[in-house]
C-alpha cells in the first residue's frame, strides 16, 4: 500500500506539528509525560512484529518524549534510547539486502525511505538531548558532595557515556551503506548528512571531550564525520561548520586539528585543508581583533595542524600569510608557529631544491622581522621559535650571526619574558653552535689571522702562475685524443637510434663558427659530423679545402684550422700516448691550485663565522651579567644557567659572570639560591677523571682558580656555597685528603695552591668544624712554623681557618653552652705569640693583616686573651725601645735614613713605628669587641643558668601566682640585661684608657703622629696611625668626643687617599657606637661623596650606605649627594649608588619622601650637576616610584613646584620629572587643576614639549572617551599658552622690557662633581658642631633675609599624607643601647 505522505526533516522540531503541505508527515498530537511508558511498549511490541517500518505508526510517542525530555524520568529515557539503538540497528542490518533488491516496489522503497528518516531523526534528538543534559548538569553542578550529583552523573554521565560510543559507531555504519538507492540513485539529501553530522558536531561542543578518557569517542566521531566527508559531499558543509566551531568554542581547536590531521593522511582528504585555511585566511583582520575568543580558536588550530601536516600546510600558507600585517598578536604567533615547524619537519637539511631553499629563506626572514614586533608577546614567541629552529639545527649557517645579533639586541628589551627568551636562544645557540666546544675570541684570532694569510698567499701564487697564457695550439694538443675518437667514429655506421640532427648553415663562415662553438663544448662528435658535412658542401672552399677523399685525417686537420686559426704545420697524428702525458702536464696543475683556493676560502670563511659568533656571545656575556640582579626571578634564573652553559665552552669572560653569580647566594628568594648553588654544582662537582683522585684533584684545581685576586666579598660568599655543599655531604673525603695534602706539602703544588687549601678548609670547617678541630695541631705545627716570617699570608689564612671553631656569640634559643675556648697555656697562643713577635721588628708589607688576624684569634679563642695580647704588645714595644736605644747611640752619625722618622732627637725605622701603632690599634678594637661580645654574653649566659636554678629550687613552693612571678623574672632579666651594659660601658669609658692600663702609654704617641703629618709624612704609617686613632675612640664616648675634631679634620685636610679612607671606615663605626657624638659632623662625612679620588669616594658610599640603611644618619637634605654618585665615572662607584637606592627603596616611602629635596638640590646651578646627568640621575630614581597614590601626590608637587622656581634650567628640570611618572586619569586631574602654577612657563620650547609628552603618553595608554575629551582639553590649553607666551615674549623684547626669568647659571664641568682638596680651610673651620637647633638659630640670626634660587619644599611635610614613612630619626629614636661593627682590613687602605 503507498503511504499518502512524505517525511520531510524538519529544520525545527516544531515545523513537524504545523501543517507543511499536502503530502508532508504532521505530528497529530504531543502526548503528555504519564502516557509515554506505555506508548513505547505499544512500540516495542510494534517493533518486534513489524521491525523499523513500525516507526511509521509509532512515531508520535517518540516525538512527544523529545518534547518533554525534561520531564520525564531517567528510566523512561533510559528505555527510549535503547529502543530507538535497537530499531536503528536492525534497520542497517535489513538495508543491504533491501538495497540490492532489484524489484523494490516504489511504495516499499518510500516506506523504507521515510523509517530510515524517522528512526534516524528520533535517535540524533536522543543524542542532542542527552549531551545538552550532560553539559548543564557539569555546568551548573553546584554542591560536588550532594545527592543529586551522584544521581545526575549515573543518569546523564555514567550511561550516556557508555552509550555514546556504540550509537556513534552505529551511525558510522549506516553511512557507510549506498543509501542513495533509498533516493532513486541520486544524491542523499543535504538534510540527511546535516542530521547525521550534527550530532557529531553536538558531542564536540561539550567542554570535557577533550579529555583523555573520551579519546575513543574523539576518534568515532572522526571516523562517522570521515565517511560523510567522502561518502555524502560533506567538505563544503563541514568546512562552514568547523570554522564556526573554532569561533565560538576554544576547547575544540586541538580536536579538530587532530581530526583534519586524520582525515588528510589517512582518508586522503588534502583538499579540506586547503579549504579550511582558505575559509581562515579570508577572515576580516579587524574583525578577527575584536573577537578574542574566535581568534584563540583559529590560532590554536593553525598551530597543531602545522604540528602535526606540515607539508600540506606549507602548500596552502599563502592564503594565511596577510594575517602577519593584521592587528592580532595570537594570528601573528599561529603562523609564525606554523612557519617554525614546516622550517623544522620539511625544508631542513642540505638537499633542498632551489624553490624550496628559497622559501626556506623567506620564511626565517620573516621570522626574523618579527623578532622586534611591536607585541612583546609575538616578540618572546619567534625567540621560542628560533631556539627550537636552532635546537633541530634546522637553521642553515648562512643565518646563524643575523640571528645571534638580533637576539643579543632582544636583551635590552623591556618586557622581561622577552629578555628571558632571548637568554634562551643564546645558550641553545652555544650548546648547538657548529664552530667549535671552545669559543674563545683570542684562541680563534689567530688562528684565522694565519689562514687569512695564508689565503693571500695561495691567491697570489695563483695570479704568478696564471700569467703565461696558454696558446691555441696547447689546448688542441690536449683535446686531440679525444677528438680523435669522436673522428674515427663517423666512418662506423649508425648505431641503432642515432639520428643525424644537425645541419649545415648557408655560409661558409656561420657554418665555421658552429663547429667552433661546438669544439669549445667539448661536443667533438658533433662538430666532427658538421665537418664532414661542409667538407661536402663546400668543396674547395677556405678552411674545407684539402684533399678531395673524406678521411679521418682530413677531418682532424680542418678541425685543428677552424679551432687554431692557422694552417696545419705538421702531421697531427701524434701518438696518443704522447697526448695524454701533455693533457695531463698542462691541465692538472692548473686544477689543483684552484681547489686549494676553494677549500683554504671555506676554512677561512668558517673561522671568520666562528670569530664572529664569539665575539657576539662575548658582547652578551656583559649584558647578561647585569641581569643577575633584575627583580624578575626568572630572568635571573636564566641568567645564571646562561653562565653555566658559556662556561662549559671555554669563553674566558665567562668566569666573571661565574663570580658575579656568587651573591646571589645570600638571596631571599629560595630559587635563585637554588639556582646558584646548582650552577657551582655542574661547574665545579662534577669534574671529569678516571678514578677518584683525579676528579678531586679537578675539583680542588677549579676551586683554587676562582679564588685567584678574589675580593673579600667573593671569598665569602664562597664559603657559604662550599659550606652549604659540605653539610649536605657533597663534597668527596679524597677532596679534604688531598687539600690536607697540599697544606702539609705532601703534595707538590705552589705556595698560591697551598694558600688557597687552606682557605678551602676553612670554608669547609664553617659547615662540619671537626675538619679543623681534629687536625688542629697540624694546622698550627706546620702553619705555624719557623718558616712563617717566609709566608705571612698563609699564617693569615691558618688563622682565619681555625677562627672558625669560635662558636656563634649569639647561642641558638635555649641552648645555653659554655662557649669554645682553649686554655691560655695551649700551643696555639704560644706560636701565635713568637711569631707576631718576631715578626715586629722585621719588615713585611704582609705582616699587618696576619697580626690583626692573630689577634683576633686570640680573642676570639683563648682563655684570658687581654693577658696574652698585653704581654705581645710589652714585647714588641721592648724591642721597639731597644731599637730606639741603638738610634739613640748612632745619634752622633752625620745623615738619617730616609726609611726612618725622627722627632730631631731620636729615631726609629718607620716600618717598626707603624707595625706598633697598627699592634695598638688592633688590640685596642677587638679588647672592646671582647668586652661587648664575649664578655657580655658569657655574663648573660651566666646569669640565666643561675635564674634556671633558682626557678628550679622555687617551683615545687609556688602556688597561684606563678604569671606574677614570671612577670617579676622578665622584669628581673632585663634591669640585669641593663646592668651588665653599664658594667661594661664603665670598664670601657674608666678603666681602659687611665693611666694605669696598658693603651694609656701609647696613645700620646698616636696622637703625636697624627697631629704632625709634616714630620711623619710616610703615607702608611699615616693611614696606621688615622686608623689607630678611630679604633681607639671606639672604646671610650669622652676620649671620642675630645678627638673628633682632629679625626675630621684629618679627613678633610689630608692630602693622602688612605688617610681619608680609614677614617671615613673609622667615623662609620664610630657612628653606630656613639651615634649623638658623630650626629654634628654628618655634613663632613656627606662632603667625602665628593672626594676627587674615586677610591675615597667608594668608601664613602659604602659607609654611607650602611650607616642610612640602618638608620644611624639623618637622610633628609644631604642624600642628594649619594644620588650624585648615580653618574659617577667610575663603574664600581656608580654600583654602590644604585644598590643603595634599590635597597631604601624596601623601606616603605622612603625615596617617595626623599625625592623633592633631591630636585631641589639637584636641579639648584650651583649644584653643579649638568642637566642631562640630572636626567640620568631622575630616571633611576623615578623608577621606583610606582603606587599610584605616591605618582598623584608627587604630579601635584612638581606642579607646585613651578611658583617657586627663579631659572630656566629649574622649570626644565621639573617638567622633565614630570615626564618620567605614568600619569593616570587622575593625575591628569591634578594637572589640569594646578595648571595656572605653570601656565606661564609653558613659553619655553623645552618645557612645552615636556607636557606634550606627558600626553602623548596618556593618550597612548588609552582611556574612557571622557578622559580623553580632558587630555584634548589640556592640550589646547597648553597650546595657547604656548603660543600667548611666545607672543608676550616678543611684545616684551620691541617694548620695555619685563624682566625675564634668568637664565640657569653654568659651572665649569672640570670641577662640577668633584672638589679639590682645600688647604686654604683655617682652624676655625673645624670648631666641634654645636647643637642643631642653637646652629640654626645662629645662622637664621646672621643671614635674616637673604634670597636664594634653590627652590624650597617645605610644604612636603605639610602635604604628606598619613602612610608615608620619614627616612630619618627623630631625637626620641636615637639608640642609647649601642654596638661596634667591626670592619675587615680588606677594606682600610694604607
Amino acid at each position: 500500500m503507498a503511504l499518502a505522505w512524505e517525511f520531510h526533516l524538519p529544520l525545527a522540531p516544531a515545523d513537524l506539528l504545523r501543517d507543511g503541505g499536502p503530502g508532508r508527515y504532521v505530528v497529530q498530537a504531543v502526548l503528555p509525560a504519564r502516557e509515554l511508558p506505555p506508548a513505547l511498549v505499544a512500540f516495542r511490541t510494534a517493533f518486534r512484529a513489524r521491525g523499523a517500518l513500525a516507526v511509521l505508526q509509532h512515531f508520535d510517542p517518540l516525538y512527544s518524549l523529545l518534547h518533554h525530555f525534561r520531564a520525564v524520568g531517567t528510566a523512561v529515557k533510559e528505555d527510549a534510547l535503547e529502543l530507538m539503538m535497537h530499531v536503528v540497528s536492525h534497520h542497517s542490518n535489513e538495508l543491504p539486502a533491501i538495497l540490492g533488491d532489484s524489484g523494490l516496489s516504489l511504495a516499499d522503497r518510500a516506506a523504507h525511505l521515510n523509517a530510515l528518516k524517522m528512526n534516524c531523526y528520533l535517535l540524533t534528538g536522543l543524542v542532542d538531548a542527552f549531551e545538552m543534559e550532560t553539559c548543564k548538569s557539569g555546568v551548573l553542578e553546584v554542591d560536588p558532595g550532594g545527592k543529586n550529583k551522584k544521581n545526575r552523573t549515573k543518569i546523564s554521565g555514567s550511561l550516556w557515556e557508555e552509550e555514546r560510543e556504540p550509537l556513534l559507531r552505529l551511525l558510522m555504519q549506516l553511512l557507510q551503506l549506498d543509501l542513495r538507492q533509498l533516493w532513486g540513485g541520486l544524491a542523499v539529501e543535504e538534510e540527511f548528512v546535516s542530521l547525521m553530522t550534527g550530532s557529531c558536531y553536538r558531542i564536540l561542543e561539550n567542554p570535557s571531550i577533550g579529555l583523555q578518557k573520551y579519546r575513543a569517542t574523539r576518534e568515532a566521531v572522526t571516523h562517522l564525520l570521515a565517511a560523510a566527508l567522502i561518502h555524502y559531499d560533506h567538505i563544503f558543509s563541514a568546512t562552514l561548520k568547523i570554522t564556526q566551531m573554532l569561533q565560538h568554542f576554544e576547547h575544540v581547536a586541538p580536536v579538530f586539528a587532530q581530526a583534519v590531521s586524520l582525515w588528510a593522511t589517512e582518508y586522503g582528504l588534502k583538499t579540506l585543508v586547503g579549504e579550511l585555511l582558505r575559509e581562515i585566511g579570508q577572515k576580516c583582520p579587524q574583525d578577527l581583533a575584536r573577537d578574542a575568543s574566535g581568534i584563540k580558536g583559529y590560532a590554536t588550530f593553525i598551530t597543531e595542524l602545522a604540528e602535526q601536516i606540515p607539508a600540506l600546510v606549507l602548500s596552502n600558507m599563502s592564503v594565511l600569510l596577510h594575517h602577519l600585517d593584521g592587528e592580532s598578536y595570537m594570528m601573528r604567533n599561529a603562523i609564525l608557529a606554523a612557519m617554525a615547524e614546516v622550517l623544522v619537519q620539511v625544508l631542513n637539511g642540505d638537499q633542498l631544491e632551489e624553490a624550496a631553499r628559497g622559501t626556506r629563506d623567506q620564511f626565517l626572514n620573516m621570522l626574523q622581522a618579527h623578532v622586534c614586533d611591536i607585541n612583546s608577546f609575538v616578540r618572546s614567541r619567534t625567540l621560542q621559535f628560533f631556539t627550537r629552529i636552532v635546537q633541530c639545527k634546522a637553521l642553515p649557517l648562512t643565518q646563524f650571526q643575523s640571528v645571534v645579533s638580533l637576539a643579543v639586541g632582544r636583551l635590552k628589551d623591556k618586557s622581561v619574558v622577552v629578555v628571558k627568551n632571548a637568554i634562551q636562544l643564546l645558550a641553545v645557540f652555544l650548546s648547538n653552535n657548529p664552530f667549535s666546544c671552545k669559543l674563545s675570541c683570542t684562541d680563534l684570532a689567530e688562528p684565522l689571522k694565519k689562514e687569512v694569510q695564508k689565503l693571500q698567499e695561495i691567491r697570489d701564487c695563483g695570479r704568478s702562475t696564471a700569467a703565461p697564457a696558454i696558446t691555441l695550439e696547447e689546448e688542441w694538443e690536449a683535446m686531440l685524443p679525444e677528438v680523435r675518437a669522436a673522428t674515427q667514429q663517423l666512418f662506423q655506421p649508425l648505431q641503432e637510434g642515432e639520428e643525424e640532427v644537425l645541419e649545415v648553415e648557408e655560409t661558409v663562415e656561420s657554418t665555421s663558427e658552429q663547429i667552433t662553438g661546438l669544439l669549445r663544448k667539448l661536443n667533438y662528435k658533433s662538430a666532427a659530423r658538421l665537418t664532414q658535412k661542409a667538407l661536402c658542401r663546400f668543396q674547395g672552399k677556405e678552411p674545407f679545402s684539402g684533399p678531395t677523399e673524406e678521411n679521418e685525417a682530413t677531418v682532424l686537420a680542418v678541425l685543428k684550422r677552424l679551432y687554431t686559426g692557422s694552417c696545419p704545420g705538421e702531421n697531427s697524428e701524434d701518438p696518443q700516448h704522447g697526448n695524454s702525458c701533455l693533457k695531463t702536464r698542462e691541465v692538472v696543475p692548473e686544477k689543483q691550485p684552484q681547489t686549494e683556493l676553494v677549500k683554504q676560502e671555506m676554512l677561512v670563511q668558517y673561522l671568520q663565522d666562528a670569530y664572529n659568533f664569539s665575539v657576539k656571545i662575548t658582547e652578551a656575556l656583559s649584558l647578561i651579567s647585569k641581569m643577575m640582579y633584575e627583580n624578575c626571578v626568572s630572568v635571573v634564573q636564566e641568567a645564571v644557567e646562561f653562565f653555566v652553559t658559556v662556561s662549559q665552552f671555554g669563553v674566558p669572560q665567562a668566569l666573571l659572570g661565574v663570580r658575579r653569580m656568587l651573591p646571589l647566594i645570600w638571596s631571599k628568594e629560595p630559587s635563585i639560591k637554588e639556582a646558584v648553588l646548582n650552577a657551582y654544582r655542574r661547574l665545579y662537582l662534577s669534574p671529569s677523571g678516571d678514578s677518584e683522585r683525579a676528579r678531586a684533584q679537578g675539583l680542588v684545581n677549579s676551586l683554587s682558580l676562582i679564588m685567584v685576586d678574589a675580593s673579600l666579598g667573593t671569598i665569602q660568599c664562597l664559603e657559604e656555597i662550599i659550606s652549604e655543599f659540605v653539610r649536605k655531604d657533597e663534597i668527596k673525603p679524597a677532596v679534604i685528603q688531598l687539600l690536607w695534602e697540599r697544606f702539609t706539602e705532601k703534595s707538590q703544588c705552589s705556595s698560591l695552591e697551598r694558600r688557597a687549601a687552606v682557605m678551602l678548609l676553612g670554608m669547609m670547617a664553617r659547615g662540619k668544624p671537626e675538619i679543623i678541630g681534629s687536625n688542629l695541631d697540624v694546622l698550627v705545627t706546620v702553619g705555624l712554623s719557623e718558616k712563617v716570617c717566609e709566608d705571612y699570608r698563609l699564617a693569615q689564612e691558618v688563622c682565619n681557618a681555625i677562627s672558625k671553631l669560635a662558636s656563634n656569640p649569639k647561642p641558638a634559643l635555649g641552648k645555653n653552652n659554655a662557649p669554645f675556648r682553649l686554655p691560655q697555656n695551649h700551643m696555639l697562643f704560644g706560636c701565635l705569640s713568637d711569631t707576631v713577635s718576631k715578626g715586629f721588628g722585621q719588615p713585611s708589607g704582609h705582616w699587618i693583616p696576619f697580626m690583626e688576624a692573630a689577634v683576633m684569634l686570640i680573642y676570639q679563642l683563648a682563655e684570658g686573651a687581654e693577658e696574652i695580647c698585653a704581654h705581645v704588645l710589652q714585647v714588641c714595644s721592648q724591642q721597639a725601645l731597644e731599637k730606639l736605644q741603638e738610634a739613640d747611640g748612632q745619634k752622633a752619625d752625620p745623615g738619617v735614613s730616609p726609611s726612618r722618622v725622627s722627632d730631631g732627637a731620636s729615631s726609629l725605622p718607620t716600618f717598626l713605628l707603624m707595625h706598633l701603632v697598627s699592634l695598638v690599634g688592633q688590640v685596642a678594637l677587638q679588647q672592646v669587641v671582647y668586652l661587648e661580645v664575649s664578655v657580655s654574653a658569657e655574663l648573660r649566659r651566666r646569669r640565666i643558668l643561675r635564674e634556671e636554678e633558682k626557678t628550679k629550687k622555687q617551683r615545687p613552693q609556688s602556688t597561684g601566682n606563678e604569671a606574677t612571678v614570671e612577670e617579676e623574672l622578665g622584669l628581673v632579666g632585663a634591669s640585669a640585661d641593663d646592668t651588665e651594659a653599664e658594667l661594661i660601658r664603665s670598664i670601657c669609658e674608666t678603666e681602659l684608657l687611665d693611666g694605669r692600663h696598658l693603651f694609656s702609654a701609647f696613645v700620646p704617641l698616636v696622637l703625636k703622629i697624627c697631629n704632625n703629618p709634616g714630620l711623619y709624612s710616610d703615607s702608611a704609617l699615616s693611614a696606621a696611625a688615622a686608623l689607630t686613632l678611630g679604633k681607639v675612640c671606639m672604646i671610650s664616648s669622652e676620649f671620642c668626643d675630645s678627638h673628633l675634631r682632629l679625626l675630621f679634620t684629618m679627613m678633610e685636610k689630608s692630602t693622602l687617599p688612605g688617610v681619608r679612607s680609614n677614617l671615613i671606615i673609622a667615623a662609620g663605626d664610630l657612628a653606630i657606637r656613639f651615634p649623638n657624638l658623630v650626629e654634628p659632623w654628618t655634613s663632613h662625612l656627606y662632603a667625602r661623596l665628593r672626594d676627587p679620588c674615586p677610591r675615597v669616594r667608594q668608601t664613602a658610599g659604602l659607609v654611607m650606605t650602611h650607616l642610612i640603611l640602618k638608620d644611624m644618619v639623618k637622610v633628609k637634605g644631604q642624600v642628594s649627594e649619594m644620588a650624585t654618585l648615580l653618574i659617577d665615572p667610575e663603574e664600581a662607584i656608580m654600583g654602590v649608588a644604585q644598590n643603595f637606592f634599590s635597597e631604601l627603596s624596601n623601606k616603605g616611602n622612603a625615596i617617595y619622601n626623599l625625592l623633592p629635596d633631591i630636585i631641589s638640590r639637584l636641579s639648584d646651578p650651583n649644584c653643579g650637576v649638568e642637566e642631562e646627568s640630572f636626567h640620568t640621575i631622575m630616571r633611576h630614581l623615578f623608577s621606583y616610584i610606582t603606587k599610584d597614590k605616591q605618582t598623584e601626590s608627587l604630579v601635584e608637587k612638581l606642579c607646585q613646584r613651578f611658583r617657586t622656581a627663579r631659572t630656566e634650567r629649574q622649570y626644565r628640570d621639573l617638567s622633565h620629572c614630570l615626564t618620567l611618572l605614568p600619569i593616570s586619569e587622575r593625575g591628569l586631574h591634578k594637572l589640569q587643576d594646578n595648571f595656572d602654577c605653570f601656565a606661564d612657563k609653558l613659553q619655553d620650547p623645552a618645557v612645552y614639549s615636556c607636557f606634550q609628552t606627558v600626553l602623548a603618553r596618556f593618550r597612548r595608554a588609552g582611556g574612557k572617551p571622557e578622559t580623553k575629551a580632558l587630555s584634548e582639553e589640556l592640550e589646547q590649553k597648553l597650546s595657547a599658552s604656548h603660543n600667548r607666551g611666545l607672543n608676550s615674549a616678543e611684545t616684551c623684547q620691541e617694548g620695555s622690557g619685563t624682566p625675564m626669568p634668568e637664565p640657569a647659571k653654568q659651572k665649569p664641568t672640570g670641577s662640577s662633581c668633584r672638589q679639590p682638596l682645600s688647604t686654604a680651610n683655617r682652624d676655625e673651620d673645624f670648631v666641634t658642631p654645636q647643637p642643631r637647633t642653637l646652629r640654626n638659630h645662629k645662622r637664621a640670626q646672621k643671614h635674616p633675609s637673604t634670597k636664594t634660587s634653590i627652590i624650597t619644599f617645605s610644604s612636603d611635610e605639610e602635604n604628606s599624607s598619613e602612610d608615608e614613612l620619614p627616612a630619618e630619626l627623630k631625637e626620641e629614636e636615637t639608640p642609647t643601647k649601642t654596638t661596634p661593627i667591626t670592619r675587615s682590613s680588606a677594606h682600610r687602605l694604607r
